[in-house]
């Protein structure tokens, strides 16, 4: 049931740019939350597995299309020399909710059942519809002639080949870490209360550094915190198997959770990088693609390794992945936007927004 979500997301990515592009990000977000609402309502007075499956499935394809123009929308918004900040911010705060939801979700079991959580969702995506309808359009009112995405992946496929390999491995890495950890807990025989707290204080190290991690790629590049984040990110991964009690685990954690604070916003930072004007949307559903199949296939991984008896071995093959993708973004991610001349990033630099 929770894969359905994840499935319904990769394939709505492509989809989701076509939809943006047509309707406006601002609109899109605005119809995603109300058919959030319909989704979440329906799995929560879903009578069978086959109904909330449905649910589950669309609600997946409806968060392809919000997060996705959420995106577009911010990447048009945010100026391009503030646009790491504003888009790891972003990431920080995402990760602030993700946080406090479980919290906020155990309250809501504990009072009301089950089915009571998701009747908090429909209440937040409520919210989250008012909240978008409040916020101005930006740019240009009349939008620009569709672009396929068929045209838009042929003529930015370099890119996708290049640096969107180098985005799925860090979608790898990411979707994993949430994986091994307890896993590893449950391998050296720790409680599941005493596994949420060390699960907890990776959340609370990840929530630590977006702001100075937007700032810094601001002022002295992409690559300073892209690199230096996965490089963190694998020496935790490479540490976990050889940890054999709560300390071992617990510095592990919190090595992850940094590495991957560290990275907050990274991915949209580099999407709206090199995103081309026209096309923009369908251009990021792609981007997502890679994202988000990365999310996917990285706990598969961690997966084999266990299946084939060894979880060590599934945890470090993560940890190989994240050590090549810092080699992959030092490689091919750009170190500025490529929308901002030099002319531009000259005077911001005079003006001491640069380094």
């Amino acid at each position: 049931m929770v894969a359905l979500l994840a499935i319904g997301q990769i394939l709505g990515d492509g989809p989701a740019g076509a939809v943006a592009a047509r309707l406006g990000d601002r609109r899109a977000m605005r119809l995603a939350a109300m058919a959030a609402v319909v989704a979440l309502a329906g799995a929560a007075l879903a009578p069978n597995l086959a109904t909330l499956g449905m649910s589950l499935f669309a609600l997946g394809a409806i968060n392809a299309v919000f997060m996705l123009a959420r995106h577009s929308y911010l990447t048009e918004a945010t100026p391009v020399l503030r646009r790491a900040r504003a888009l790891s911010t972003l990431g920080g705060i995402q990760r602030i909710g993700l946080f406090a939801g479980p919290f906020l979700g155990a309250g809501v079991v504990h009072l009301s059942g089950l089915r009571g959580v998701y009747w908090l969702a429909v209440v937040t995506s409520l919210v989250t519809a008012v909240v978008v309808a409040l916020v101005p359009d930006v740019g240009s009112v009349a939008r620009p002639a569709p672009v396929s995405t068929w045209r838009v992946m042929r003529d930015h496929r370099q890119v996708l080949l290049t640096l969107g390999i180098a985005v799925l491995m860090v979608g790898a890495v990411r979707g994993s870490r949430q994986t091994v950890l307890p896993l590893w807990s449950e391998h050296l025989g720790l409680s599941p209360a005493t596994t949420s707290i060390v699960f907890g204080i990776s959340g609370a190290a990840d929530m630590l550094l977006f702001y100075p991690a937007g700032l810094l790629m601001d002022r002295r590049g992409r690559l300073w915190t892209a690199v230096p984040s996965m490089l963190v990110l694998g020496v935790g991964f490479a540490l976990l198997p050889l940890s054999t009690g709560l300390a071992g685990i617990t510095w592990a954690a919190v090595l992850i959770g940094l590495g991957n604070g560290m990275g907050a916003g990274i991915l949209m930072t580099l999407g709206a990088d090199v995103a081309p004007p026209v096309g923009r949307a369908q251009f990021l559903g792609l981007w997502r693609i890679w994202q988000d199949t990365g999310v996917a296939v990285g706990p598969l991984v961690v997966a084999a390794g266990a299946a084939l008896g060894s979880l060590a071995a599934g945890v470090w093959a993560m940890g190989a992945v994240s050590l090549t993708s810092a080699g992959a973004l030092a490689r091919w991610a750009p170190r500025w936007s490529v929308h901002a001349s030099r002319r531009t990033r000259r005077r911001a630099r005079e003006a001491g927004l640069l380094d």
